[in-house]
């Protein structure tokens, strides 16, 4: 066999040095690049569908060029400008054996202008992506670190910032309002996604991200980076105002105190990052009401309601708070909201004594209607917290005895008369649901009382194919989530449907038992007979 033909270029570890430095990689990597390039090169001279391979010597730069063919058994080859038979291959090199690879050495390459072209693209190319890989990697991991950049030029309004061993987008939605940068601008900005993207690996900025203000925080105050101080939620209007809530795991320091700084230097510092963004550092706590509270700071509240199902707050403040907890175009309210996760609704007293009035006087109105008593009897029973005649029938008689002014024979009297009121609202809802034409059948499926019913005539579910053509939430959102959950839902449609799948004389299962027997069987019975 002959000698491998070789040709030492040392220059060639010279170059791949130079780039490899330049570039921050490994040498080994360009040179790999080179190899690419130099076996594109034979390629395009020898044959574009032959096997050839370059290998440059990692201490004299000699490049060797060979041809593989693989050696196979089949005769003749699938491919011939890859493949050799075992036949003629042992020829040429006994007791090789299949799989294996005959080698052939090729002269060297006089690179030409356009082949010289090829193969700077290629290595460009692999150098690019080895790099585009190595950013990736190592900022992959720095997702919510906070880093300096300087701008290195303006797409579409989208800045492309130069962090020195990447490249980073800054887009124009993620910067502050009203700031300007130009190229060559110093930036600092939030790491918020590095992700791959069809052109390579990107990573993304913000400087309206929350997390950047929290970083801010954390490099200007060190008792938030040594985690003796820690945010616990960040909500922003980038440029105009935020809101931070803080708490301190050391009960001798002030967490507010220690974010504000000496004369507000530590906030200020943030501040002027910021764009001028008005920050107002507020006490965390685990106690809702309590957190509700201080996120509506500067203003005052005097009372609060939640609603624990719904996440809702209801927030009484004095009439000549309101607009101070409000806040210009309500960003008061919306940054308290977002910081707390829970919806606000505002009122002053006066609105809410106006309410508790009138939701009052309307459940008096509803007791003195009922139960035929007067306005004194009806507001004791309201001040004792009923609101509804349903309510009077499930309370013990010696609960509603104990009422002031109240004893056994009033309890009892009260009792009577509010079943007489619901006996006769249940008489006029099932004669109304008669008229509706609402099939006995649809109560029984449901277990609903006579005022459901009606409901669900005057929604058009009179028999109990219409009820079984609901869907669960279609049944919830006609009577009410209180009247009805989910699951009983799915329990009384399914209930509403078993008529459809009982044949005559037989339930479902029977049915579907019979029609689950073998045709064979029953053929043979027929034949029998």
């Amino acid at each position: 066999m002959a000698v491998d033909i070789t040709i030492a270029r040392p220059e060639l570890l010279q170059v791949a040095e130079a780039v490899a430095r330049e570039k921050m990689i490994e040498r080994d990597e360009v040179l790999e690049a080179m190899e690419q390039a130099i076996q594109k090169a034979g390629r395009a001279k020898y044959g574009h569908e032959k096997d050839i391979r370059a290998i440059i010597d990692r201490r004299t730069g000699e490049v060797k060029l060979s041809r593989w063919s693989e050696v196979v058994e089949a005769e003749p080859v699938e491919n011939e400008a890859t493949q050799i038979p075992l036949r003629i291959a042992q020829k040429v090199k006994p007791g090789i054996g299949i799989g294996e690879f005959i080698i052939d050495p090729l002269p060297p390459i006089d690179f030409g202008r356009i082949a010289a072209q090829t193969a700077k693209q290629v290595i460009v190319q692999r150098v690019r992506e080895v790099e585009r890989s190595k950013q990736f990697n190592e900022y992959k991991d720095r997702i919510g670190e906070v880093v300096n950049g300087v701008v290195k030029r303006t797409e579409y309004g989208n800045l492309m910032v130069d962090l020195g061993r990447a490249e980073a987008l800054l887009r124009r939605d993620e910067t502050i309002p009203r700031e300007a940068f130009r190229n060559g601008d110093r930036v600092r900005a939030y790491i918020y996604d590095v992700r791959e993207e069809p052109r390579g690996p990107q990573v993304f900025l913000s400087r309206t991200h929350p997390g950047f203000l929290a970083k801010l925080f954390a490099q200007e105050v060190p008792e938030i980076y040594d985690g003796i101080i820690e945010i616990k939620a960040v909500a922003r209007d980038p440029g105009s105002r935020a809101k931070m809530a803080v708490i301190s795991n050391d009960s001798s320091i002030d967490p507010v105190g220690a974010c504000v700084g000496m004369r507000g230097s530590r906030v200020q510092a943030v501040v002027a990052e910021l764009q001028g963004e008005k920050i107002d550092i507020i006490p965390w706590s685990s106690e809702n009401p309590t957190f509700v509270v201080n996120a509506l700071a500067p203003a005052e509240v005097t009372k609060v309601v939640l609603d624990e199902e719904t996440r809702r707050v209801e927030v009484v403040v004095p009439d000549d708070q309101l607009s101070l907890a409000i806040g210009r175009r309500g960003q008061n309210v919306r940054l308290a909201s977002q910081l707390t996760r829970w919806d606000i609704d505002i009122m002053t007293e006066a609105e809410e004594s106006e309410r508790r009035q009138e939701e009052f006087r309307k459940r008096t109105g509803l007791f003195v209607e009922a139960l035929d008593v007067d306005d004194v009897i009806a507001g004791l029973l309201v001040t004792e917290g009923f609101g509804t005649v349903e309510e009077l029938i499930d309370v013990a008689d010696d609960d509603l005895a104990e009422i002031e002014g109240f004893d056994e024979n009033v309890s009892a009297e009260l009792k009577r008369r509010a079943q007489a009121f619901l006996d006769r609202r249940d008489e006029e809802m099932d004669e109304k649901r008669r008229a509706l034409g609402v099939e006995d059948a649809v109560g029984e499926a449901g277990g609903f009382s006579p005022a459901m019913m009606v409901t669900l005539g005057e929604k058009g579910v009179k028999t109990l194919d219409d009820l079984g053509d609901l869907a669960a939430d279609e049944l919830i959102e006609i009577l009410g989530t209180e009247a009805v959950d989910e699951d009983t839902a799915n329990a009384i449609i399914m209930a509403a449907r078993e008529h459809w799948f009982a044949g005559e004389g037989g339930t479902a299962e029977a049915k579907d038992a019979a029609s689950a027997e073998p045709a064979g069987e029953e053929k043979g019975d027929d034949q029998q007979s």
